[in-house]
Formats: structure tokens, C-alpha cells, sequence
């Protein structure tokens, strides 16, 4: 695939999803800031309004605001499923759920894999994972996430991008699921890894600056704007860590807002050593931000100490958020899918204290680690209640679930 060209502002706040998912989805493109003086431009994106933003693809094609399913689209990632039934449906193509793929189509099971958005989940917005075995010298989320996606491709899943599952049903030992677009995919198994979406700071204007200089989640693909800038990073994990470091290659000042009063109790200590040793970067200890102010454009925001309550406000030129949130599984609600208080999938031994766990499992056996309430149906990865929160984790529990898949399989 050659290189395409995207042309805009670099303030335009419809601009940031684009890259954003160029960027994740592992799209080489050349950034045209159609503002800078003498810059070569096609003629047809002189007149772009000022958020506005056209694409030229390799084919000489020029489209103006074109959306995310058209751009995927024309780079041939949508589709329609083959088949009326599948073996295995996966939902969510973070680590786990390209793991699973990789596992289940290499071993002859018909898959499918659905994600909403770009492959690779959180893991796709880190700019460099360095704990992952087998990478010395560290891979980008997106880097990793797309070599998984070309492995479980060649080896015949089937993967669906741009597809939100928003209704699950089960019945005749299937899970019919509807997505968005209005399709349903029925499968004889099902593993839910949908991970979770980035929380809100629970400010009453937050909306008002969404890609206008807030954004959730590492934000890479902004880092070439910020030099000599101030960024702030709002949270302590590895991922605001990762954040940290990449943005202070970048920026003149890159601020860390945790809430505790300490860094090694979320980040691996890797991490804590390389963030807190650069000098670039300014851990702002049980801080909290409590204020956003600008003009259509964030430009300020308040800062307070969580300990004596003293409000500092900081000029910032990009706001992003990295803290936890919650787990993906609206679609579970009105199933006999049992979650615990946060939303997240009660999976193996943990069901059997669940009060409603005998009135909803159907069988003799007891479930197996990795399945659910409903037989068949197993979750990896982050959305699972007491998952471990790492890359290998997820990786790992994405196989494992495939051999429990074959397991139940077995014997329907």
C-alpha cells in the first residue's frame, strides 16, 4: 500500500480522528498543513474551510471530510461476512481478541473478528511497548497490532472493522449478535473482548474541548505539533507513562497529573525511572484537574492538590487522558450474562459465589476458566473481572480462551 496525503489545519478539530485511526491502523500518509506558506498542495483543497480536511489516496482520488467507513472502505477493510454461521465470533481486536484470532483460524475453526474501531484496542495507542517478550528494543502498539491482524488474515479469520456489536442474544446454543449497521452474525462460540473505554474527568464543559485540545487516551498522532509546547498526561499508568516519554521528545514541558502520591503503586518501574529522571517531564502528585477554559480551543486548566486543596491554573496546548474506565459490555444487558458491580464479565470459579450463577447456568459441569454464565461464551482480556491489566496477559488469556472454545465445541 503506497502513502496518502492528508490536508488540513493542524487546529481542526475533525482532523484528530482521522489521524488518530491512520496512525493506529498502521496507514503511511504525509501531513499537509494547507496554512503553511508555500506548501504544494492539489489545487482542489485551496478553498477548505477551516475544519475541514481531504484525503488523497494512492489511486489520485481526492475526497473532502470523507468519514471513517469511507476511508476504511476505500483501503478495502470493509466487508461483508462470508458466511451465514461461524465457529467462533470475537468481539474486540485488542491484544486478546487478535490473539484468540490468530489461535483459532490457525487451528481450522471459521472466525470472525468484529471491533468498533481500529484494531489493537488501548494497546494500539501505546507508542512503544518495552515489556512485551521477544522485543528487546520495544514495538509500538500499532506496530503489534497489525502484524497480529496480517497473522490471524493469513490464516483465514475474518475481521470486521468498523462494526459495533449493540445487542446480544443467545439461543439454540448460538449468539446472535446485531451490530450497528444492522447485520447479525450468528456463531456456535463466542469470546468477548471488548476491553475498556477510557474515562471522563466529569467536568460540565469536558465535551466542549473534545479533540480541540482534550483527547483520550496516548494521543501519538499529535506529537508532531507540540513542539515547544506545553502537554499535559492525566493519569499514572503504563500508558501515561509510555505518553510521557514519547510527548517529551516533542514538547518543552510535558506535565504527569496523578491522584496518589506516588507513581510506583501503577507504573512498572522501568517507567517510574525513565519519567522521573527526564527533564522534561514534571510529575504533579495528587493532583487532580478540576477546570478547563478557552475559546472554542483549550488553552487553560486548573489544577488541584488533592492534600491542601490549593488550585493552580496552567496554560497547556493538549490536555489527554489516560485513567481507567469502564468495561464494554452494554450489549451483555438483558442476557444471562452475570457482571459484577463495574460492569465487568464474571468468568470460571469466580461465578460460583454469584448468587444468581444457579439460576442462569444451564449445565451439569462447572463453567471453565475462561467462560461466562452462558455456555459457550468466554471473555479475555480487560473486560474480564480480575484480569491482569498487561499486554502478555491479555495475549495469553486470548489463546487460552480458543482452547476452551475447541473444548466446549467438543461436546455440543
Amino acid at each position: 500500500m503506497g502513502r496518502i496525503k492528508l490536508y488540513g489545519y493542524p487546529d481542526s478539530y475533525e482532523m484528530y480522528p482521522v489521524r488518530d485511526f491512520l496512525r493506529r491502523s498502521v496507514v503511511e500518509f504525509d501531513w499537509v498543513d494547507i496554512s503553511a506558506p508555500g506548501a504544494s498542495i492539489n489545487p482542489k483543497v485551496s478553498g477548505l474551510e477551516q475544519d475541514a480536511f481531504a484525503i488523497e489516496f494512492c489511486d489520485g482520488s481526492l475526497v473532502v471530510e470523507p468519514s471513517l467507513e469511507e476511508i476504511a472502505t476505500r483501503l478495502g477493510w470493509i466487508r461483508k461476512p462470508k458466511y451465514p454461521e461461524y465457529d467462533l465470533a470475537i468481539y474486540g481486536a485488542g491484544p486478546a481478541g487478535l490473539s484468540a484470532a490468530v489461535y483459532a483460524a490457525s487451528e481450522g475453526l471459521k472466525t470472525i473478528l468484529v471491533e468498533k474501531e481500529a484494531v489493537g484496542g488501548q494497546a494500539g495507542t501505546s507508542t512503544l511497548i518495552e515489556n512485551y517478550m521477544g522485543f528487546p528494543g520495544g514495538i509500538s502498539g500499532a506496530e503489534l497490532a497489525e502484524r497480529a491482524r496480517q497473522q490471524a488474515q493469513d490464516f483465514g479469520a475474518e475481521i470486521l472493522l468498523l462494526r459495533k456489536g449493540i445487542k446480544g442474544a443467545f439461543r439454540n446454543n448460538r449468539l446472535y449478535a446485531e451490530l450497528e449497521d444492522g447485520e447479525q452474525l450468528v456463531s456456535r462460540s463466542g469470546i468477548c473482548c471488548t476491553g475498556v473505554e477510557y474515562a471522563k474527568l466529569g467536568l460540565s464543559n469536558e465535551d466542549t474541548f473534545l479533540h480541540k485540545g482534550l483527547y483520550y487516551g496516548a494521543g501519538a498522532s499529535e506529537a508532531c505539533f507540540c513542539n515547544g509546547k506545553d502537554v499535559h498526561i492525566v493519569g499514572g499508568g503504563n500508558s501515561a507513562g509510555q505518553a510521557a516519554s514519547y510527548f517529551s521528545q516533542f514538547a518543552r514541558k510535558v506535565y504527569m497529573i496523578i491522584r496518589k502520591g506516588n507513581l510506583s503503586d501503577t507504573l512498572s518501574d522501568y517507567l517510574v525511572k525513565r519519567v522521573t529522571h527526564n527533564d522534561r517531564i514534571s510529575i504533579l502528585y495528587n493532583s487532580e484537574v478540576t477546570a478547563l477554559e478557552g475559546d472554542g480551543i483549550l488553552k487553560r486548566i486548573k489544577i488541584t492538590n488533592r492534600v491542601d486543596g490549593t488550585d493552580t491554573w496552567h496554560d497547556t496546548f493538549k490536555l489527554f487522558i489516560c485513567i481507567g474506565g469502564k468495561p464494554n459490555t452494554e450489549w451483555a444487558e438483558g442476557t444471562n450474562i452475570i457482571r459484577d458491580p463495574n460492569d465487568y464479565l464474571v468468568t470460571g470459579t469466580d461465578l460460583l459465589d454469584r448468587e444468581d450463577f444457579k439460576t442462569r447456568w444451564t449445565l451439569d459441569r462447572h463453567p471453565y476458566h475462561l467462560e461466562t454464565s452462558v455456555p459457550g461464551q468466554f471473555a479475555a482480556g480487560d473486560v474480564r473481572f480480575s484480569s491482569v491489566k498487561r499486554v502478555a496477559s491479555a495475549v495469553g488469556e486470548g489463546a487460552m480462551a480458543v482452547s476452551l472454545v475447541h473444548q466446549y465445541l467438543s461436546t455440543t
